[in-house]
């Protein structure tokens, strides 16, 4: 029975350490850049888009499309930030305790 207690304590812990993830993540930004810098995305840790800041030079007719593009390019810069940040938080949570092939966190 020392087992179970044990392991019963091990998940109260990792539950707890998904909490704190859990706000951490929820209160992060993160920036995402194109262009040299010339455009930044900055996401929430849910994802939700909450900045975009766009070089002035970039602001002509011509440019339109090469602003879409560092606009799409931008925000896959930092969606890519935040899915490291969440597996970095992830792995601090789980103490290092694999997860079974297919469970995908957060859930």
């Amino acid at each position: 029975m020392k087992n179970i207690t044990d392991l019963m304590k091990q998940m109260r812990t990792m539950q707890q350490r998904m909490q704190t993830m859990q706000e951490e993540l929820a209160a992060a930004q993160v920036s995402g850049n194109a262009g040299g810098g010339m455009v930044t995305v900055t996401l929430s840790g849910k994802g939700e888009m909450k900045a975009v800041t766009i070089d002035p030079s970039l602001m002509k007719e011509e440019e339109r499309e090469i602003l879409e593009d560092l606009i799409i390019a931008a925000h896959n810069d930092a969606k890519a930030k935040m899915e490291a940040l969440i597996a970095e938080k992830m792995k601090e949570a789980s103490g290092g305790l694999p997860l079974p092939p297919g469970m995908d966190m957060p859930f």
